[in-house]
């Protein structure tokens, strides 16, 4: 499939779509804030976090019974020092390149909070995905929907232990990759990354220049297989 075929398909009317759009935002109604529908895409739909619950009940009633997967994003801005800035990037930017303008914007079907919390559900007599979205308060505090799909226990447990959201009647959030002693959550964006202060990332390393006459030689080498294998200079 070429470029040209692709776009044609993806600006192409999505009836399929169209026609759940209105369903569940009919069946939403005031649980629903903002939607996005990208014909042939799965179908963003951003709701009230105080209805998250109820907003995913009504999802597998739909038909959304294949639960894909529950995590989070947290839409700050890292603080410098975080991923740049330290002693072993220097040099790995060129000095001519255009800044680099961060993006601000919150995703599909927007957002007003610094986190959002994400579900992706799909229907497989529709063929469908759908993805449930909805802004954390302050307090990072939401009903769990385990009791709705059990797939998603570990998955709330890995948002307690990654972002710091409480899953309210989850009753086990134990972590599971940290030590219980660890301190923070590793996902939010203002969390210290104190190794990448001491030691490069893995993969970044001095690079030494062939010299000149070995340089030579592996040209050589190169050439001689080439034309060995057949092949025309």
């Amino acid at each position: 499939m070429d470029e040209e075929q692709s776009s044609e398909e993806a600006s192409a009317p999505d009836e399929k779509r169209e026609n759940l759009l209105a369903e569940l935002s009919e069946n939403l109604g005031e649980m629903l804030i903002d939607s996005y529908l990208r014909p042939h895409e799965d179908l963003w739909l951003r709701v009230r976090i105080e209805n998250w619950q109820d907003a995913v009940k009504i999802a597998k009633a739909a038909g959304f019974t294949y639960f894909g997967f529950l995590s989070a994003i947290d839409w700050d801005i890292a603080p410098d020092g975080r991923y740049e800035n330290t002693e072993f990037d220097g040099g790995l930017v060129e000095e001519d390149d255009d800044p680099v303008e961060l993006d601000t914007s919150t995703g599909y079907a927007g957002g007003d909070s610094r986190f959002q919390l994400l579900a992706q559900l799909n229907s497989l007599d529709r063929q469908m995905g759908l993805i449930l979205k909805a802004d954390l308060e302050d307090n990072l505090v939401v009903d769990t929907i385990r009791d709705v799909f059990p797939g998603a226990d570990w998955h709330e447990r890995e948002a307690h232990e990654m972002f710091g959201i409480v899953f309210q009647g989850h009753p086990t959030l134990h972590p599971l990759y940290l030590p219980t002693e660890f301190e923070g959550h590793p996902l939010r964006k203002d969390f210290p990354l104190l190794a990448r202060q001491v030691k490069p990332w893995p993969g970044v390393v001095d690079i030494e220049e062939i010299p000149e006459h070995l340089e030579a030689q592996l040209e050589a080498e190169v050439m001689a297989a080439f034309e060995a294998e057949g092949g025309e200079v």
